[in-house]
């Protein structure tokens, strides 16, 4: 069975590479999920043989991650910058005087996050963040969920140990995703895709890490014993073992040969469906880079050169405010028609009412417009020596331009809004899409025109509203008849067996995005029990915070939400967690507050421990509590609280016992118990450093 599996996994390595890195897939989508399928149960049903290489690890995991510090073999230096071609040239003929005719390689710039890739024996053994350069993050589990990135090495001619340099990155189309379901969820927008991608790599939950879709590029290979005397080599070397290497290099002996590569990628980029802002020129023999040296930022043997961020010159027509279905309001310019990046632009975001006024941007202004990131142009400056005369400062409005609501400005953010949220137009139909949007409730057939229709001919005025239609009435919209309504009726009675945690992320709460509400939903369990929770009960659940809490306790004080919420109760919605199987009665009775990190099991996974168990979990510790579960970095408050109140304090170590019916922690010795959690508390801090 042993080596079936291996074959499977071998074979889904290489077709992982044909199919991501080369784009030249052997079977079809089908045939692929099939073999992993089939994979993934023979692991199930051999535990014994699990890989963390495996093909299996690349949908990553639930579990939350907590980050260990790493120290790099190799300096991660950074690259000097320049914007001129003087300069570039200044470089080249500085290197030619000093070393005589030099070969260099030109590369593109690619604009993510810097990686470090170190494989052992074949194998992807870690991944690290630069960091400030000598110590970075230990990211490999969520490095291991980028298709591109080869858990095992191809070839009989892989050294033992490789590390290799790199650039992680977010696609076009990842991003665009990205942002459309952050808007969707009320959440901030990424601004471009180097800041999505760096956030991205840094979440403690690989499956979402998965889910977003990152690439990665190697470029650099560094070690003491490197397989070949040039980087050229080096890189063709890595390209044959599967790693993910840019075909847009090129050997370049003359100024005149770098300089058209320059030109050529610079018209290149906009094409490409990632982002990059450079080329970077490096001297291509190792020995000729070791005699340049570097100083202590940065190596005098390469040089980046940027180039100029896309622009063109516009006059602002006027300005719109858009209201979304939080009350956010964000201003739109209309533009004179302007060709940028290959397309006809017209309307540029203005981000703000800061941003207008830093830019001091007014009407009638020839203002520069740049595509950032392929979403939505910017403004991004005023030609002033074309200002007219007589032009005023711009004055933001004051009130919602759909309702008339005096608008508000929340301290710490940068838009306003309106607070209308229960009589602005824009905000309830928003609601309403999102309602039945596909990760919400699911309900097809009612898409964004049909909600707008429901709104304005007085069917629906909130969600509630939805449950209460009937076939006729939907069938006397416009493009709609009565197998269509029926059809919408028969998805709306599907979608009161919707998940709990899917219901909770269609409520709209601001801030609570379709991740957010699974923790919210796994950590609670039942609506009821969010909105009982106090702010610092809600901030204590997994990716939930103060700024989160604070807006789901605005939420459930508003009682017209607690009006509709009532409504959707009553006509069958899933406002509690599904239960779970009971494996014991171990802990019958027994009341535990988790607090910490922990070595073999993330928080959530101890928390479904604890009701499997008959147990049951508090998020604060009082005089009802009987154990705290603590881990590394316990809350000090919780803690302190715990030996005020006599609770009994429990490890990891301790809590398996209990579950595994030998003697629990009420049996062990005190001394016994204090050696027990510092031996954790020792093994978790070897582990991070």
């Amino acid at each position: 069975m042993k080596q079936k599996i291996e074959a499977l996994r071998s074979r889904l390595n290489a077709l992982n590479y044909k199919y991501y890195v080369e784009a030249n897939p052997d079977i079809s989508d089908y045939e692929y999920d099939m073999l992993l399928k089939e994979l993934q149960e023979l692991e199930a049903q051999h535990p014994e043989y699990d890989d963390p290489n495996s093909p299996t690890k690349r949908v990553g995991s639930d579990l939350v991650n907590t980050f260990s510090s790493v120290v790099h073999k190799f300096p991660m230096l950074s690259l000097s910058n320049t914007y001129s071609l003087e300069e570039l040239r200044a470089f080249v003929d500085r290197i030619e005087r000093e070393e005589g005719p030099t070969e260099f390689v030109c590369e593109l710039k690619f604009d993510g996050t810097a990686i470090s890739i170190i494989y052992v024996n074949g194998r992807l053994e870690r991944a690290v963040t630069r960091g400030d350069g000598t110590r970075g993050d230990d990211v490999t589990t969520n490095i291991r969920t980028i298709r591109t990135v080869p858990l095992v090495l191809r070839g009989d001619n892989v050294p033992e140990y490789v590390e290799m340099r790199g650039e992680v990155i977010m696609p076009h189309a990842s991003f665009r995703r990205l942002n459309a379901e952050r808007e969707e969820a009320g959440e901030p927008l990424f601004a471009n895709p180097r800041n999505a991608a760096a956030g991205t790599i840094k979440l403690q939950n690989s499956a979402e890490v998965a889910r977003r879709g990152l690439d990665c590029f190697l470029y650099y290979m560094v070690g003491d014993k490197l397989p070949f005397a040039t980087h050229w080599e080096n890189l063709e070397a890595a390209r044959s073992w599967g790693l993910k290497i840019s075909d847009r290099m090129q050997r370049c002996t003359t100024w005149e040969e770098i300089e058209s590569y320059i030109t050529r990628t610079d018209a290149l980029r906009l094409e490409l469906p990632y982002d990059t802002d450079g080329a970077v020129i490096k001297v291509n023999d190792y020995s000729v880079r070791h005699r340049l040296g570097a100083t202590a930022k940065a190596p005098r043997w390469a040089v980046a050169y940027k180039f100029k961020a896309e622009q063109a010159l516009s006059r602002l027509l006027s300005v719109d405010f858009q209201v979304g279905r939080t009350g956010a309001i964000t201003p739109v310019a209309n533009l004179e028609p302007v060709r940028l990046s290959g397309t006809i632009v017209k309307r540029a975001s203005l981000h703000n009412a800061d941003q207008i006024a830093l830019l001091d941007v007014r009407l009638g202004d020839m203002v520069y417009v740049e595509k950032g990131g392929e979403i939505i142009p910017k403004i991004t400056g005023v030609e002033l020596s074309e200002r007219e005369d007589e032009s005023t400062p711009f004055e933001y409005i004051t009130h919602c331009p759909e309702c008339g609501s005096e608008l508000v400005r929340i301290e710490g953010e940068a838009k306003h809004y309106c607070p209308n949220s229960d009589g602005c137009a824009p905000q309830i139909v928003g609601r309403i899409i999102h309602f039945i949007s596909r990760k919400a409730m699911n309900i097809e057939g009612l898409g964004e025109e049909t909600a707008e229709l429901l709104y304005t001919s007085g069917l629906v005025r909130n969600v509630a509203d939805l449950y209460s239609l009937r076939p006729q009435q939907i069938a006397s919209l416009p493009r709609m008849g009565l197998r269509s309504a029926e059809k919408i009726m028969q998805q709306l009675e599907s979608s009161k067996s919707v998940p709990f945690a899917r219901v909770l992320f269609a409520l709209g709460i601001r801030f609570v995005g379709e991740t957010t509400a699974k923790y919210l939903a796994s950590h609670f369990r039942s609506l009821d029990a969010i909105m009982n929770a106090t702010e610092q009960e809600l901030a204590e659940a997994d990716e939930v915070g103060e700024k989160i809490a604070s807006s789901i306790r605005a939420y459930f004080t508003n009682e017209s939400n607690l009006a509709i919420i009532n409504r959707l109760r009553e006509v069958g919605l899933q406002f509690e967690e599904g239960e779970q199987s009971r494996l014991s009665s171990q802990l019958e009775g027994v009341s535990i507050v988790i607090s910490g990190s922990f070595v073999r099991h993330s928080r959530e996974e101890l928390k479904a421990l604890i009701e499997q168990h008959g147990g049951k979990n508090l998020a604060a510790v009082s005089g009802a509590t009987d154990y705290l579960l603590a881990g590394d970095k316990i809350g000090p408050a919780k803690l302190q609280k715990a030996n005020k109140l006599g609770v009994k304090i429990i490890s990891e170590s301790d809590f398996e016992q209990m579950i595994v019916g030998v003697p629990s922690v009420a049996d062990i010795g005190e001394e016994d118990r204090k050696t027990t959690h510092q031996s954790e508390k020792i093994a978790v801090q070897g582990e991070l450093f």
